[in-house]
């Protein structure tokens, strides 16, 4: 068997399994509360895995170990960064959001955000929310789509356009039969596979290339062994260092991520979980940075496009049956944000911005609501050239700074009036995009940073101060 018949054959396999939990899934779905949020029943392992992977997509393993190739030692503050992130979501957020939202009985992020609003106010809020949401997810996910389309393309020997196409009806096919279930559940799997992959390569890379010692000898060949980025003097490696840390601010802001928290069974899991998402988050974030290091020594310098670099990695290290499992494991950090993405737009379409229905109507609502959001991703993702890191790093800022502060406020310190919510949203969003178009800025700091301080500064204003949710 060739290389492409042995990836083929791995691909088909794993996502057999996939469709096989979307249809155990859909036998659980029988209502809103258990599309939107899976009857709040997720265990430790399954909240941990799935909410990690769901905040870890293509970008985590080709743009990670792509920025890793272009950047050098400068992408080092990925990892604190993005550590950071996960640290900030499970010690202030999990505990807290899940005893909050169980109280108030909300399926959404949007809707424990808009929760004690007045009816007026309520609408105000929730209709740019959502527009936020809509704006931002479908971006992130047509950038899941592309990376899908890539992935098959570098892997499969096919067009990139029909590529992209087929992964999104495989992200489609599950997402639609099992609602929230089947995508926790396929994202727990995923997020394992993408584990298995950033150890698997990275140990391979630093062999082939002779340990570490060989790893920093060929970053510093190429004049990339300088952590603050040599060309740009301090100011602008302050300026590096200080966006990449940025990066971090952004979990909370995530409603594909925070669900996951909304949705657990108990608060007494929290802990566990937290444990196995941190332990997670140290081995991927790791193993991407070593394995874009080692690519710089292992591949051509005049590399096209970086964010192949490790499929064309593992290519190279590996036999054809384990390459295919190292792409089913970038396969899997796309679906498993794909997934979760969709499902947090339908969820906006169906339950926070319409009519809500109970039962099968709720289910149906839903389903038809994933089937729009994935038709105009798949047509954005044909049209729309942008890299994959730019594309989530955009996305990732605009709800980060839009929702991110607002929450934080809202559970250490009470509610936010009503004027300030939606001041606090408009605004951090609105200073993310602008800061994104102006490249003299972009060029200085990430634009999540000032826009989330200046959304903080405005929930904070308009917070009363209170009781611990």
């Amino acid at each position: 068997m060739g290389a492409s018949g042995a990836i083929l054959a791995t691909l088909v396999a794993y996502h057999l399994a996939l469709l096989g939990i979307g249809v155990w899934a859909a036998r659980r779905t029988r209502g809103g509360e258990d599309f939107h949020l899976g009857g709040r029943g997720l265990g430790p392992w399954v909240a941990a895995l799935s909410s990690a992977a769901s905040s870890s997509s293509a970008w985590t393993l080709l743009g990670v170990s792509g920025a890793a190739w272009g950047l050098g030692l400068a992408a080092l503050w990925l990892f604190p960064a993005c550590l950071g992130g996960f640290a900030l979501n499970w010690y202030l957020v999990a505990g807290r959001l899940r005893r909050a939202s169980v109280r108030e009985g909300s399926l959404t992020l949007l809707e424990f955000l808009a929760g004690g609003l007045p009816p007026p106010w309520r609408r105000r809020f929730l209709q740019p929310a959502a527009a936020i949401v809509l704006l931002s997810l479908g971006a992130y996910v047509a950038s899941q789509f592309q990376a899908a389309g890539k992935t098959f393309a570098a892997s499969l020997d096919v067009e990139t356009g029909p590529a992209v196409v087929l992964g999104a009806v495989l992200i489609l096919a599950y997402t639609l039969l099992g609602g929230f279930w089947a995508v926790s559940l396929t994202d727990c799997l995923q997020g394992l596979v993408m584990a298995a992959a950033s150890v698997l390569v990275p140990g391979a890379a630093l062999l082939a290339v002779g340990g570490p010692a060989g790893m920093l000898a060929g970053l510093r060949e190429a004049g990339l062994d300088d952590p603050f980025g040599a060309s740009g003097g301090l100011a602008a490696g302050l300026g590096l260092v200080a966006g990449f840390l940025g990066i971090g601010l952004g979990y909370p802001g995530q409603p594909h991520v925070v669900n996951r928290f909304m949705a657990l069974r108990s608060e007494e899991e929290v802990a566990r979980g937290r444990r196995i998402a941190l332990g997670w988050a140290m081995v991927i974030y790791s193993g991407m940075l070593v394995t874009g290091w080692c690519a710089r020594s292992l591949l051509d310098p005049g590399l096209e496009d970086r964010e192949q670099a490790l499929i064309l990695l593992t290519s190279e290290l590996f036999p054809p049956v384990v390459a295919g499992v190292i792409v089913a494991a970038v396969l899997s950090a796309i679906m498993s944000t794909a997934d979760s993405q969709l499902l947090v737009c339908a969820s906006t379409l169906s339950h926070d911005l319409g009519r809500r229905g109970a039962g099968g109507r709720a289910v149906l609502q839903g389903r038809l609501a994933v089937l729009a959001v994935t038709a105009a991703a798949t047509v954005a993702a044909l049209l729309v050239e942008e890299t994959i890191f730019r594309s989530v790093l955009f996305a990732w800022s605009g709800l980060g700074a839009a929702f991110g502060p607002l929450l934080l406020v809202r559970l250490l310190r009470g509610p936010v009036r009503p004027p300030w919510s939606l001041a606090a949203m408009l605004a951090g969003f609105a200073v993310s995009v602008v800061w994104y178009e102006t490249p003299a800025l972009k060029a200085r700091m990430y634009e999540l940073v000032p826009a989330f301080l200046v959304a903080l500064v405005l929930a904070v204003a308009g917070s009363r101060r209170a009781r611990s949710a």
